[in-house]
């Protein structure tokens, strides 16, 4: 078929040439909002004279014609057209006749695809912060569960201080959130219409951007017309912004995958969201929240192709940013995909709460608070540091944990104990008594909890 370019060509393009060019594969998924663009722009050259009110209404219908024939299946998107534009123009135009070769006045397909790109991107932000706000009700909900739940709390991996699960499970709400913060900084950034940047000079058509802008939804036209059609640093942003929200999940799911193991045994994953093994009937694997851990890598890669892709073009638009959209619009699908997922997994976990308590009892996770309660009685932290070290030497030698010692046992390491060291080192006294904001005492997550809630409440997603 021809192209929308083809009128300074004598020959055809190659059919490699044209297969290595064509974006049709990948770039129908823009159609919707291809669609929604071109409507705004007739109506635009209507109001501003440039076309009839006849030829307006007749693209406007055609348009609707072709979106609603694609959505039911009547009109497929196929690889004969060059791209999404194409696949529309020559649609319309074959609908509709001399009017549907008017809709392109004052327009160019750069700043066609950075209008829809746009627009595209700005929906799928807005469809990830409402994925996160469904992950943070559901942290929350664990939270609001197991203030109460002792679990061993870890430094490199070994067991450090006790905590609760919703303290444990507040430091991923403050991740979420952060990256929720993160999508609304970047959807306010870029909230701005490329829609009249032409190639990257405008035009000489009385355009009313304005009136595109705000009939799509932004905030403004953008300033510069080179920068409408060369700039990518939203998408770099939302990639960035997907990157840390995997790596978040990534850490989450790492602690799920340990917790889950029978070293563990913190939690158990519902039968839902595991799998088996096609040789050993005993296992029930972790396998969404390792593949969530895996596909992390995948979400990376993307950010740093775009970075890599964008890193030495000079303005305005060059055909690399074609390479925009494949593997961006794979990280948009991967990263819903894991959060929706894990969410689910999360919401239908169980947690073991005897095993947590038995874990932080058994890893010495009170002797710091050994070490405070010598504090307490006029004993140099240095030397209180030291003494609680030897108590739980002899401890490991035993096989037992500080708790078990007896009062006599205890006293041989230091006369300031006496028969309330057993009040001071239970766990629950170690968790409680901790009640600096941030800490995991039971009055503190009462108030985050609070606060938590007032957040979710005041900063529910759009629509």
């Amino acid at each position: 078929m021809a192209q929308l370019w083809g009128g300074r060509f004598e020959k055809n393009t190659d059919e490699e040439v044209f297969a290595f060019n064509a974006s049709i594969t990948f770039d129908k998924r823009l159609l919707d909002v291809d669609i929604a663009g071109s409507k705004a722009h007739a109506a635009m050259l209507e109001k501003q004279g440039v076309i009839t009110a006849e030829e307006n209404e007749a693209i406007q219908n055609g348009l609707d014609g072709i979106l609603a024939d694609t959505r039911s299946g009547k009109l497929a998107v196929t690889e004969e057209y060059e791209d999404v534009h194409s696949f529309v123009e020559a649609n319309l135009t074959e609908r509709i006749g001399e009017p549907g070769k008017k809709l392109h006045t004052g327009r160019s397909r750069n700043d066609q695809v950075a209008l829809d790109m746009r627009l595209y991107v700005r929906d799928r932000v807005d469809e990830t912060d409402g994925l996160l706000y469904t992950l943070l009700e559901t942290v929350h909900s664990v939270m609001e569960q197991h203030t109460e739940t002792i679990l061993p709390g870890f430094t490199h991996l070994q067991k450090a201080q006790p905590v609760t699960l919703a303290h444990h499970f507040g430091a991923y709400f403050e991740m979420f959130r952060r990256d929720r913060d993160r999508l609304r900084d970047i959807r306010k950034r870029m909230n701005e219409s490329p829609l009249g940047s032409g190639a990257l000079a405008g035009t000489t058509y009385p355009l009313d951007r304005e009136m595109t802008a705000k009939a799509l939804g932004f905030d403004a036209p953008m300033r510069n017309s080179m920068d409408g059609v060369s700039d990518r640093d939203y998408l770099v942003e939302f990639l960035s912004a997907l990157s840390m929200v995997m790596m978040h999940l990534s850490r989450f799911s790492e602690e799920v995958i340990l917790w889950n193991s029978d070293e563990y045994k913190f939690v158990e994953i519902d039968d839902a969201y595991s799998t088996g093994s096609s040789i050993m009937p005993q296992k029930k694997n972790p396998d969404i929240a390792e593949l969530v851990r895996g596909k992390t890598g995948r979400v990376y890669g993307a950010l740093m192709s775009l970075l890599v892709t964008m890193k030495g073009l000079p303005l305005a638009y060059n055909k690399d940013m074609q390479e925009d959209k494949e593997l961006a619009f794979d990280a948009m699908d991967t990263a819903a995909a894991c959060v929706h997922l894990f969410t689910g997994m999360l919401a239908t976990m169980t947690f073991h709460e005897s095993r947590m308590n038995a874990s932080a009892k058994g890893g010495f996770t009170n002797a710091t608070d050994l070490a405070d309660y010598l504090v307490g009685k006029g004993v140099p932290f240095r030397d209180a540091h030291g003494i609680v070290g030897r108590v739980v030497l002899q401890c490991i030698d035993e096989g037992k944990a500080i708790d078990d010692m007896t009062l006599g046992q205890l006293q041989e390491f230091s006369d300031r104990i006496d028969k309330d060291v057993y009040e001071a080192i239970a766990l629950e006294t170690c968790v409680n008594r901790r009640t600096t904001d941030g800490a995991p005492g039971k009055e503190v997550m009462e108030k985050v909890l609070r606060c938590n809630r007032d957040y979710l409440d005041t900063n529910r997603p759009k629509g």
